[in-house]
């Protein structure tokens, strides 16, 4: 377990819980230019840098038939992020603010949530644009981008 810095002024953390609720299968990695978390680009402001999906053998059946899909939502689990912060005190922003307000990889279950751009595939790889996590993050998920049903137009912000 990696050591983390303590907390920010304002910032508190929660007690986790003994054991975890659920199992989660990693289904392959995310190779990118990124060594650490630190070089991530944040809030994907980054959108020209490539990088490979690579699912592994037992998973990549499930491949098949994403050949026609331009975007998919990948979904990732990030390993060295810290878990215990409830409240943040992001330096961008004037006040300490919940994690579930936050797109901060720091949160209880550190999953990571991006639509990324297909460049193309070679059997068990994707390449893909516009991805936020370091080289070797595991793999949860991949789901079509359907821009029928995963945009909306009217979403805000405060």
């Amino acid at each position: 377990m990696p050591e983390f810095k303590p907390p920010r002024p304002g910032e508190v953390s929660a007690a986790l819980p003994q054991a975890p609720d659920a199992g989660l299968y990693f289904i392959g990695r995310i190779r990118s230019a990124y060594p650490t978390p630190a070089d991530c680009p944040k809030n994907m402001l980054e959108r020209t840098a490539q990088a490979t999906i690579e699912v592994d053998p037992p998973f990549d059946a499930g491949l098949d038939g994403i050949e026609g899909f331009s975007h998919l939502i990948a979904l990732y689990w990030l390993d060295r992020s810290r878990r215990d912060l409830v409240v943040q005190h992001p330096s961008h922003r004037p006040a300490p603010t919940g994690v579930f307000a936050l797109r901060s990889p720091v949160r209880p279950n550190p999953i990571g949530l991006a639509v990324v751009e297909v460049l193309g595939r070679e059997g068990n790889k994707i390449r893909i644009r516009t991805i936020d996590c370091a080289d070797g993050t595991p793999l949860l998920d991949l789901k079509p981008y359907l821009a029928s049903s995963d945009c909306v137009p009217d979403a805000r912000r405060p």
